[in-house]
């Protein structure tokens, strides 16, 4: 900067007054020699050394379990919106649901000094959490709970998300019917309480669910364990899809055998995609808010960062869920 005054001839005050864009009532002149002069140098403000001083660096991080998801790429469209009108710069990270992972992006983000994170939290860095928490430090969590609520936690109401497929479902005259879902190992919330409140859902319907027909597993291990039941002689007459991995991966299985929706097969899943409505058949979806989701959890941690006031403990803000339907049921 000092170098940049030097070369226009104006004071170090006047440049940073121009970087700031604090100049109407500079004369043009000297807004045309710091430019000039900032043009030559090939100058960039050190922004870093100016949050040093502000003690706030108008940055947050967000760092999601899976950005292939859908549901991941919305909210963090609406976290980007928020930021924008606020005048600040968003960070984004992706954790694999791995804990150490996220734990490493949660060291480099706040080595970068961004002034809050908005976490998808995986499981296993609760003592961490807590770590942060008892620092005042500003999180939110979305769409999984983690083992103390000790920070803003907003997520879809997993329960009625299911509950809506399965009597869609059973008003269609389904009663055949099988969930299909990403892994349980990681104590993903999500992907437990969608599976309950499927079993909860068939037995207030009076239907004894099969538990072969319950798949969670891994999503390479997914199409293997839909041709197990399919090659059985009693067939699931309707596939929920828990969430847009799982049901790629079914809609990949039932191409590949050539089963048609909805005359073989109907199909209700969780999250949409703009390919869902332009596949042969266009699939019925139960839709989470995200931009309302991600719009809330960034207007809560700008006013987390802005003061700072915490409570002890906070209860989940639940979200309800919605149904687009289509043609699949």
């Amino acid at each position: 900067m000092a170098d940049v005054a030097t070369k226009a001839g104006v004071s170090k005050s006047t440049v940073s007054q121009y970087i700031n864009n604090r100049y109407e009532y500079m004369a043009e002149s000297t807004k045309k020699r710091i430019q000039q002069a900032v043009k030559e140098l090939g100058y960039i403000p050190n922004y870093a050394a100016k949050s040093l001083k502000q003690k706030k660096s108008s940055t947050i991080g967000v760092i999601v379990t899976n950005i292939l998801h859908t549901f991941s790429t919305e909210i963090i469209r609406a976290i980007e919106d928020v930021c924008e009108k606020n005048g600040f710069h968003l960070f984004v990270c992706n954790a694999d649901d791995n804990p150490d992972k996220e734990r490493e992006y949660i060291d480099m983000l706040m080595a970068k000094q961004v002034d809050g994170l908005i976490i998808f939290p995986t499981d296993g860095n609760s003592s961490f959490y807590n770590t942060l928490r008892e620092s005042d430090f500003p999180i939110v969590f979305l769409d999984r709970k983690t083992e103390q609520e000790i920070y803003p936690t907003l997520m879809l109401d997993n329960k009625i998300a299911s509950k809506i497929a399965v009597d869609l479902f059973v008003q269609a005259g389904k009663r055949k019917i099988s969930i299909v879902s990403t892994s349980l190992n990681l104590n993903v919330t999500p992907r437990v309480e969608r599976v309950q409140g499927f079993k909860e859902a068939m037995l207030e319907h009076g239907i004894d669910y099969k538990k072969d027909w319950i798949i969670a597993a891994e999503r390479a291990n997914i199409i293997p364990s839909l041709e197990k039941i399919w090659d059985s002689p009693n067939k699931p007459e309707a596939f929920f899809a828990a969430n847009d991995l799982s049901l790629i991966e079914l809609l990949k299985f039932l191409k590949q055998k050539n089963i048609h929706i909805p005359r073989d097969v109907s199909v209700i899943g969780i999250d949409d995609s703009p390919f869902l409505e332009v596949v042969t058949t266009p699939i019925t979806i139960i839709k989470q808010p995200t931009f309302e989701m991600g719009r809330d959890a960034a207007t809560r941690l700008l006013e987390l960062i802005s003061n700072r006031s915490f409570l002890e403990k906070y209860e989940v803000q639940r979200y309800a869920p919605s149904l687009l339907e289509r043609q699949s049921v």
